[in-house]
């Protein structure tokens, strides 16, 4: 974006009526709304702050990284309550923009800084990963399963990890394919994985990947294997076709943050979603309980309640 653009949506900003309510910024990742998937469940949680704590909100989605910086300066400068950054790929900016605006509060999803005015909002991909891993290795019928990332980052090994660990958990001698596509906002790449894994034997295939990841549900539908879903509840893009998702509760994270700067309790540090909160988990099989046997829905229910009181510990390779 142009310093032009940049004063522009500033100017517009400042023009807004000026209100007593706490004010709300956040800045999407890249890719925007749409995705059906990380972005929009950021957005879920914002609208219900807006509608539910009668919040100020004001967004903006960036076309691409060089954007991330002038966006967060842009608005820390209107001198918002709080200011949400969606995304690791803000990590490096906001390291450096919330030192320089110490009296703004930030939240970053996915990523710590380490500023006393920025909550980190964290979750356990892997925990989640790892209980749509089981549902993968029991539902099999070949023994060969995929997995399709979007950028090959520490954040996305965190899903593979848990995926792969609960597959094996489950069954022993199923193998997991797995590809990277290099982006979050590709879905012919996507499609175009997902197909050349279920070539190679994969009847489920499971994606981390943003909307990367609808052509991997695409694919799916159109040569008749099954796909997992993540981040937002995706089983309604293709019923009967995705066996499930693995639901990061981004939506939560947000609305939590939101809530804590509204009531004027928010400090700094790190917060952490994970399965016995319900920050992460699967979604509820609306479409698919008459596929998977109860006896597959026992085993993730199972390995869910072994997570929590610590008999199972799924590896985290960011630790």
């Amino acid at each position: 974006m142009s310093l032009l653009v940049v004063m522009v949506l500033l100017i517009g900003l400042m023009a807004a009526p000026v209100s007593a309510q706490t004010r709300i910024g956040l800045i999407f990742a890249e890719g925007g709304l749409g995705d059906q998937s990380f972005n929009d469940a950021a957005y879920r949680g914002l609208m219900q702050a807006k509608e539910e704590l009668g919040v100020d909100v004001i967004y903006v989605e960036p076309a691409d990284i060089a954007e991330m910086e002038e966006h967060q300066r842009a608005y820390a400068d209107l001198g918002l309550d709080l200011i949400i950054v969606i995304g690791f790929i803000h990590q490096s900016a906001l390291t450096e923009v919330s030192a320089d605006y110490p009296d703004v509060k930030f939240a970053i999803v996915d990523d710590v800084v380490d500023n006393p005015n920025v909550t980190s909002l964290l979750f356990e991909e892997h925990e989640g990963s790892f209980l749509v891993g089981v549902l993968a290795g029991m539902m099999t019928e070949t023994n060969t399963v995929g997995f399709v990332g979007g950028m090959e980052v520490p954040l996305i090994r965190k899903f593979q990890v848990g995926f792969e660990e609960g597959v094996k958990w489950a069954n022993p001698d199923a193998q997991v394919l797995v590809n990277y596509a290099g982006a979050f906002d590709d879905p012919g790449r996507g499609r175009e994985l997902a197909i050349s894994q279920n070539e190679r034997g994969a009847d489920i295939v499971y994606h981390a990947a943003g909307g990367t990841g609808s052509g991997v549900i695409d694919a799916a539908v159109s040569n008749g294997f099954y796909a997992i879903g993540v981040d937002s509840d995706q089983d309604f893009m293709a019923p009967g076709t995705v066996l499930t998702s693995m639901v990061k509760r981004v939506d939560l994270a947000v609305y939590e943050v939101i809530k804590a700067a509204a009531e004027g309790t928010l400090e700094g540090g790190i917060w952490s979603f994970g399965i016995e909160d319900g920050g992460v988990g699967t979604s509820e099989f609306l479409y698919t309980k008459d596929i998977i046997p109860q006896e597959v829905l026992d085993t993730i229910e199972e390995a869910k309640q072994k997570i929590i009181s610590g008999e199972i510990v799924v590896s985290n390779p960011l630790q």
